[in-house]
């Protein structure tokens, strides 16, 4: 890592009450020194300051709070000194201009604020990623579970499995050394049992049914129908909007539209889709093509059709645990037919006059809910985890004592080294750039 001093604003850039400009580095406390009035031979870290902030020119830039943390005490494990400035773009701007003045001083690259903290050893690469979707976190289960990977639960779990291997591989490494010792059969029987134990619990971890992802990108909720059935009046009415148009002329949608919307804190990615049914024009047609694209892919379908009417014969091909049934335009009936239709297991709505949009609402919530385990708590969250999962589970696979003991030791040495991905317990600077480039810069 380089040793340079690094600044950014931390905060967005804009009109706010306050905005945080953040610096990192052995020069840190030379900003300080430079442009306020504080006597750094006796500055105190987590003490807040107040004080003048100046130009290189000693004009008076603004007034504003400085904190430092001394390294190792900070969020990067270096010195860091925080300047809280009035959040006027001038402020910021005059602020930012002074420090680009200083010797030894650059403008932060984006997430290397974070980057300096994992080679600081301040926090693995898990916990750096649930920092960056803390950062990113729309609802509230969104943040939960970003502040559950930020404190570590994923760092506990990969470690946990990657020690167990190490212990394996010293024992076999030890045996490599020694030939002419014999490794104790209870030793060989515990090597097996855990090497199984590792592979249960990886396969477990990862038959999750990618919800993780999910959770971070979005579940999906496609409505599939019959032109006129109601599909565009009810995703306005979910929205609480006019996001797309409605008519009575069929056909009118012809691509998929999606809205994004928070479900009791789960993410929601909303689909109207064209309507289903036999057509000549070539649009449409590309529309009912993309309506099954999208429904191949959703985590829930609304299978929605006109209550006057009889249920469209393509629902019957939707898997039962992916598809709700919802019948529309109840307000057209009798009180006998809602309860007819009701007793069959089906939802009654009224896109039209927002009736039972909630209880709608509701059932797409418990159904996501339903998706997750006791063992939910430790989400993969990143395509990378579940490919160096499946890499580490290949290996342990073709672990046996049976072959040479060599080739037995490297491929538990694969495993580990799989699992290090993960966490940056290896060499991971090809993957680094690719991670923290993904981050907010100042942060």
């Amino acid at each position: 890592m380089t040793k340079q001093t690094i600044y950014a604003l931390s905060t967005v850039y804009g009109k706010s009450g306050v905005a945080v400009i953040r610096i990192s580095g052995p020069s840190a406390l030379n900003v300080v020194k430079n442009l306020t009035d504080i006597k750094i031979d006796n500055i105190k870290p987590r003490y807040t300051y107040f004080t003048n902030i100046y130009d290189n020119n000693k004009n008076t830039l603004d007034k504003a709070l400085v904190i430092y943390f001394k390294a190792p005490f900070s969020f990067t494990g270096e010195d860091i000194v925080e300047f809280q400035i009035h959040g006027s773009k001038a402020v910021i701007s005059s602020v930012l201009d002074s420090f680009s003045k200083i010797d030894d001083l650059r403008l932060a690259e984006p997430g290397e604020f974070s980057k300096r903290a994992f080679y600081n050893n301040k926090m693995d690469l898990t916990e750096a990623e649930g920092l960056a979707d803390l950062i990113d976190a729309e609802t509230s289960e969104q943040q939960k579970y970003a502040i559950r990977q930020m404190e570590g639960n994923l760092k506990g779990l990969y470690d946990g499995w990657r020690e167990k291997l190490l212990n394996i591989l010293a024992h076999l490494e030890a045996y490599i050394d020694f030939p002419d010792e014999e490794l104790p059969s209870n030793i060989i029987d515990n090597i097996q049992n855990t090497v199984f134990k590792i592979k249960e619990d990886i396969s477990k971890h990862l038959s999750d049914g990618n919800i993780g992802e999910r959770l971070r990108d979005g579940f999906r909720v496609v409505i599939l129908g019959e032109p006129n059935a109601g599909k565009s009046s009810l995703l306005n009415a979910v929205a609480k909007r006019e996001a797309v148009i409605v008519s009575d002329i069929a056909g009118t949608t012809r691509d998929a539209i999606d809205i994004n919307l928070d479900i009791n804190g789960y993410p929601v990615i909303f689909t109207d889709t064209a309507g289903l049914r036999n057509t000549d024009e070539q649009i449409e047609q590309k529309g009912i093509e993309i309506a099954y694209q999208k429904a191949q892919n959703a985590d829930i379908i609304i299978c929605l059709f006109d209550s006057l009417k009889n249920i469209p014969q393509e629902f019957e091909n939707i898997k039962e645990n992916q598809k709700i049934y919802v019948a529309n335009k109840i307000d057209k009936l009798t009180d006998e037919q809602k309860i007819a239709i009701s007793n069959k297991g089906y939802l009654l709505i009224s896109a039209k006059h927002n009736y039972g949009i909630d209880a709608l609402l509701q059932n797409i919530s418990s159904k996501i809910k339903d998706k997750f385990t006791s063992s939910s708590g430790a989400l993969i969250t990143r395509q990378r985890y579940r490919e160096a999962l499946y890499n580490t589970i290949n290996y342990l696979s073709e672990f046996s004592f049976d072959k040479e003991i060599e080739l037995s030791a490297e491929d538990i040495r694969l495993a580990c080294r799989e699992i290090g991905k993960i966490t940056g317990r290896i060499e991971v600077d090809e993957i680094l750039d690719k991670i923290f480039g993904s981050f907010c810069i100042g942060k």
